[in-house]
């Protein structure tokens, strides 16, 4: 698995887009509200996560409370091999899902439909 994995599936998502900020990160958003990032001189990333998932999630090896993100439930991986494919897939779309929620109505209701 790879980064370019991790992009194509943050790609697929209804209305996501990406940009470079503070110089090196990949960012992944959805109506400017973060759902996961990438440095881009490395292969770890990072995405939210529901709070009950958080500290099992965790406790897995290679992966850690997201720096500056934690306490708003980011988890970091060190590498994109951490996870298999299909957990990791699973994940970003409850990052997606996770941020979406949270977006004032008017912004969800122009979003394309997500199931």
């Amino acid at each position: 698995m790879s980064v370019d994995f991790w992009r194509a599936t943050c790609a697929a998502l209804p209305g996501a887009s990406s940009d470079i900020k503070w110089g090196d990160v990949e960012v992944w958003s959805v109506c400017d509200k973060m759902f996961s990032l990438h440095r881009l001189n490395g292969d770890a990333i990072a995405f939210k996560v529901d709070a009950t998932r958080f500290l099992e999630l965790t406790d897995l090896p290679g992966v850690r409370p997201a720096p500056y993100l934690a306490r708003h439930h980011w988890v970091s991986l060190d590498h994109v091999a951490v996870l298999d494919e299909a957990t990791l897939s699973a994940l970003l779309h409850d990052a997606y899902r996770l941020v979406r929620a949270k977006l004032p109505v008017r912004q969800r209701q122009v979003l394309p439909p997500f199931d």
